[in-house]
C-alpha cells in the first residue's frame, strides 16, 4: 500500500515507481494507491462548499482537475497525454456534474460524500498505473469498486468478507505479474459506491492480503514506522522494531496514526505479518507486526495518545449495587450509536466515567438526562457531568504482563511533575494502560512518560535562571561548558530555556546556548518577574527548574506559586528561608506536598555541604547541640586581609572586586548575612525561630549604622580607619585572629566579632574560607567540622550546580 504522502508529488511518484519495480523482481506484488496527497481532503472541502452553496466549490473542483493534469505533464512524455487525458476528463466531469447536483439541492448525504470522495483514488490509480507501464513494470490495474464488497450504511460500512474475498481471487490471477488498484473505494450490494473510512486504504490492501493469502502486507508511508510516541509530540520518539498484532492494535485504537485501526484483523486472522516502510527512507528496517511479542526488555512497548477529548460521568448512591444499571447507561450509548474510547468505574459502583469526542458526549448527555431523568429528579444519580479539553494518554506492551511497578512508575512520572490524572482505565489483560489528563499537560506528560520508560539512560532538565549578576553568569558559564559531559557520561540534558536579569528576559523554547547571542538588550522583553514566572508556567516543560541567583525579595516571593505548579526551585537566595517562619515552613511543606524539591544549600557556606550534612545528621537520628561557625567569607577575607599596610576600608573594596561581598556590602558588614544563615541552620536544625531571636552585637562605629547610600557608607568607613585600626591591634598585641562567629546552643543565636587564639579551629582560616562546628548527640567530644572556602562567584554558582544536578537524580 503506498499511502499519500508516498503519491504526492512527482519526485515521491518516481520513489515509489523504483521501489515496486524492485519489489516486483523479487515477486509478484498487489500495489494498492492512495489518492494523491492531501486530495481528499480537498474532496471533503469542496464537497462541503457545494453543499453550502458558495460558489468557492468550482475552485476547489479545478484545483483538483489541475493537480491531475500537472502530475501527468511532469510524469509521462507528450505523445502519452492524450488517452489518459481523457480518462482524467470523463472522471473529472463526472465529478463537476455530482458537485453541481449537491450545488443546487444544498445537500451532503452521506452516500453521495463518499461518491465524491471516491474520486480521488479513481484518478490516482489511474496516473500511477500509467506511469507503472511506463516504467516497463508488468502490472495490470484492477477496479475496487468491483471488487471490495460491504453494506449500504454509508459512513460506517461493514465489508462482506466472502463476496469480497471470491471476486478479488477472481480478479487476480496469474495472468500478470503483479496487479494495481484504489485503496479506500468499495461497492455495496446495489452498485453504490462506498468508502471504508480515512485512512481505508490500509484496510484495503489488509483486505486483498488476506484473501490471496499474501505472505507480507507493507505499507509504504512517510515516516520509519510506529514510533514509540507521537513525534510531533516527543522529538525523540524512534521506530518500534517489532509488535505484537494486539500491541499494534492497542495503539492504533488510541491514537497512533500510522496504521488504520481496521487494518490488522484481516491479516490477523491470517497470521499474515504487515511491514510499515517509510518510501524517503526504503532501507531502513521499518517495524514489523506480527504474532511475536515485542523483542527487548523495555515494560511498554510504545505511548500513544489522542487529544481533544471529553469525559462524562454518572454518579449517585442509585448506581451501588443496584442490577441492570451499567446496562441501561451501555445501552443508550449503543442505542444512539455513540462511540466510546474509555471505560473507568471504581469498586464502590458509585460512578462510571466515559471518554469519548466531544460531539458525542453532548449526544450522550442529552440522552442521559432523558432516560435518567427519574433517577436524577429524585437525586439518586446527580446531574450528569461532562468535562471537556481532555487527552488519552495509553501505555501499551506484552512485557507490562505480570510486571510489577508499571503503574507505579507511570503514576510517579507524571505526578512528579504535577500532572493531575483525572481517570484510570487498565483491563486484566495488562496490555494497556490508559489515563486520562488535561488537554494543557499532554505534551508534558507524553515526554515524561517517553523519558522514564525509554530513555531512561537520559534525563532533561529545562532551567529557568532568574538573577544574572556575577553568579548567575558564572553558573550560566558553567552549565554550558559542562552540558556535553553531563549528558556523555551521566546522561543528564541540560537546557537552559529562560535567563533573566533586573532589567529584561529571553526565553527561547528549543535553549539558550551562548550567552552572548543573549544580551537581554532591548529587544528582548521587558522584566517582570511575575511575567517570566507565568510563562514557565504557561510553557508547562517537564522537569522545569526556576533557579533564583537574584537577591531580590520580589523574586522570592514567586516561589510559592512555582511550587504549586510542581515546578523545582533552586536558590542560593537566603530571603525566603531567613524570612518570616511560617513562610520558610510553608515552602518546606509545598515542596513535598507537590514531590518537588526547594533547594537552598548554597543560603550557608557557598558550594559547601553545610546543609545537606545538616540534614543527613538529622535523618539518621542525630540532635544537633550546638553550632559555632565563621559563616561569611567576604567577613572572613576582610579580617584575614588587613594590616598595618592594608586599611578596612581597602579590604572592604578587594572584597567587592572579588564578588566575595554582597552587592550592598553594609548586608555583611552590618552581620545581617551572617544572623540570616545561623537563621537558617537554627531553623534546619529544629528549632521554629526568626531573625529577631538572633542576637547581633555589631563591630561597626555608630557613625556607619545608618547611612543614606553605598556611596555614604564607604566614606564613612574610610573615615573610621582609627577605629578600625586600634580592633586590629588589639587582636595582633595578643596573638590573636579577628573572626566573626556566629553561634546557636539550646535556642540562644548570636552573632559577635571575636578574638580566636591559634589553638581555636577558627585561627588557621585563610582567605575566603567558612568553617561550621557541629555538636550533635553523636559528635559530642569532637565536634564535625566542615571548612573550606565559602564565598566567591565560583564556589556558590557550583553550589547552586550541585543542587540542579542533585534534583536530575530525584
Amino acid at each position: 500500500k503506498l499511502g499519500g504522502t508516498s503519491v504526492k508529488t512527482l519526485e515521491n511518484i518516481k520513489k515509489v515507481i523504483s521501489i515496486v519495480k524492485d519489489i516486483n523482481t523479487r515477486v509478484p506484488c498487489i500495489v494498492v494507491v492512495s489518492a494523491l496527497g492531501g486530495l481528499t481532503d480537498l474532496l471533503h472541502k469542496t464537497a462541503s462548499h457545494a453543499a453550502s452553496a458558495d460558489p468557492k466549490y468550482l475552485k476547489g473542483y479545478r484545483e483538483i482537475e489541475k493537480r491531475h493534469h500537472e502530475v501527468l505533464k511532469k510524469l509521462l512524455p507528450q505523445k502519452k497525454h492524450k488517452g489518459i487525458l481523457n480518462k482524467i476528463s470523463d472522471l473529472v466531469n463526472e465529478l463537476e456534474d455530482l458537485l453541481k447536483g449537491i450545488f443546487m439541492v444544498k445537500e451532503l448525504s452521506p452516500k453521495s460524500l463518499d461518491y465524491i470522495l471516491s474520486f480521488g483514488e479513481q484518478l490516482s490509480s489511474l496516473l500511477i498505473y500509467e506511469a507503472f507501464i511506463y516504467s516497463g513494470i508488468n502490472i495490470k490495474l484492477i477496479n475496487a469498486i468491483e471488487c471490495i464488497k460491504t453494506d449500504n450504511d454509508h459512513g460506517n460500512i461493514k465489508v462482506d468478507f466472502a463476496k469480497t474475498n471470491k471476486l478479488l481471487r477472481k480478479a487476480i490471477t496469474q495472468e500478470h505479474r503483479s496487479y494495481l488498484m484504489g485503496g479506500f473505494i468499495s461497492s455495496s450490494e446495489n452498485g453504490d459506491i462506498t468508502t471504508l473510512g480515512r485512512g481505508g486504504s490500509d484496510y484495503t490492501a489488509s483486505i486483498v492480503a488476506a484473501a490471496l493469502h499474501a505472505s507480507e502486507l507493507q505499507i509504504w508511508t512517510d515516516v520509519r514506522g510506529v514510533l514509540t510516541a507521537d513525534p510531533v509530540m516527543v522529538e525523540k520518539a524512534f521506530p518500534i522494531e517489532r509488535l505484537s498484532y494486539e500491541e499494534a492494535m492497542e495503539l492504533s485504537h488510541f491514537g497512533a496514526k500510522v496504521i488504520y485501526p481496521p487494518t490488522i484483523q484481516p491479516v490477523l486472522n491470517q497470521k499474515i505479518p504487515i511491514k510499515i516502510k517509510n518510501t524517503f527512507e526504503p532501507s531502513a528496517r521499518g517495524t514489523l507486526i506480527s504474532m511475536d511479542s515485542s523483542i527487548g526488555d523495555k515494560p511498554i512497548t510504545g505511548i500513544s495518545s489522542i487529544k481533544d477529548m471529553a469525559l462524562i460521568t454518572v454518579k449517585g448512591s442509585g448506581l451501588v449495587g443496584v442490577l441492570g444499571m451499567a446496562k441501561r447507561i451501555f445501552g443508550t450509548l449503543a442505542k444512539h450509536n455513540i462511540n466510546i474510547n474509555l471505560i473507568s468505574q471504581a469498586s464502590s459502583e458509585h460512578s462510571i466515567s466515559i471518554a469519548l469526542s466531544p460531539g458525542q458526549a453532548e449526544k450522550a448527555k442529552a440522552e442521559f438526562d432523558k432516560d435518567f431523568n427519574l433517577e436524577i429528579r429524585a437525586g439518586l444519580i446527580n446531574a450528569i457531568e461532562v468535562e471537556y479539553n481532555l487527552a488519552i494518554i495509553a501505555i501499551v506492551g506484552k512485557n507490562m504482563r505480570h510486571t510489577p511497578g508499571i503503574s507505579g512508575k507511570l503514576f510517579n512520572s507524571l505526578g512528579r511533575n504535577g500532572i493531575n490524572i483525572i481517570a484510570i482505565a487498565q483491563g486484566s489483560s495488562e496490555l494497556n494502560i490508559s489515563v486520562v489528563i488535561k488537554n494543557d499537560d499532554l505534551k508534558k506528560a507524553l515526554n515524561v512518560i517517553h523519558e522514564d520508560y525509554f530513555l531512561s539512560q537520559t534525563k532533561v532538565l529545562n532551567i529557568f535562571l532568574a538573577g544574572l549578576g556575577i553568579v548567575g553568569k558564572t553558573l550560566f558559564d558553567q552549565i554550558n561548558s559542562q552540558k556535553k559531559a553531563l549528558l556523555k557520561n551521566y546522561g543528564i540534558d541540560l537546557r537552559l530555556i529562560g535567563l533573566a536579569n533586573s532589567k529584561n528576559m529571553a526565553i527561547e523554547e528549543n535553549g539558550i546556548n551562548a550567552f552572548p547571542k543573549v544580551k537581554l538588550s532591548r529587544k528582548n522583553a521587558q522584566f517582570n518577574v511575575g511575567r517570566f514566572v507565568d510563562k514557565m508556567i504557561g510553557l508547562n516543560y517537564r522537569n522545569s527548574i526556576f533557579v533564583d541567583c537574584s537577591a531580590h525579595d520580589a523574586v522570592a516571593k514567586e516561589y510559592e506559586k512555582v511550587l504549586e505548579r510542581s515546578i523545582s526551585v533552586v536558590t542560593p537566595n537566603k530571603l525566603a528561608a531567613s524570612g518570616p517562619f511560617d513562610k520558610y515552613l510553608q515552602l518546606k511543606n509545598l515542596a513535598q506536598k507537590r514531590n518537588v524539591k526547594y533547594l537552598f544549600e548554597t543560603n550557608v557556606g557557598a558550594g559547601l555541604p553545610v546543609l545537606s550534612t545538616l540534614n543527613d545528621l538529622l535523618r539518621s537520628g542525630d540532635r544537633i547541640t550546638n553550632i559555632e561557625a565563621v559563616l561569611s567569607g567576604s567577613l572572613n577575607f576582610i579580617f584575614n586581609t588587613i594590616s598595618d599596610k592594608v586599611s578596612f576600608y581597602d579590604a572592604v573594596n578587594m572584597a567587592c572586586e572579588k564578588g566575595f561581598a554582597e552587592p550592598d556590602p553594609r548586608i555583611d558588614l552590618s552581620c545581617m548575612d551572617v544572623a540570616r544563615k545561623i537563621l537558617i541552620l537554627s531553623r534546619e536544625a529544629g528549632d521554629n525561630v526568626e531573625i529577631n531571636d538572633v542576637k547581633i552585637n555589631s563591630f561597626l562605629p555608630d557613625s556607619c549604622k545608618k547611612t543614606a547610600s553605598i556611596n555614604d557608607f564607604m566614606q564613612k568607613l574610610k573615615k573610621e580607619h582609627i577605629f578600625f585600626e586600634k580592633v586590629r591591634m588589639d587582636a595582633e598585641s595578643d596573638n590573636k585572629h579577628l573572626r566573626v562567629v556566629a553561634s546557636y546552643n539550646k535556642g540562644d543565636i548570636s552573632v559577635s566579632l571575636k578574638q580566636v587564639s591559634s589553638d581555636h579551629p577558627f585561627y588557621n582560616m585563610e582567605g575566603s574560607d567558612n568553617i561550621v562546628l557541629f555538636k550533635t548527640k553523636r559528635y559530642s567530644d569532637q565536634p564535625l567540622v566542615i571548612k573550606g572556602s565559602g564565598a566567591g562567584p565560583e564556589v556558590t554558582a557550583a553550589g547552586v550546580f550541585a543542587d540542579i544536578i542533585r534534583i536530575s537524580n530525584i
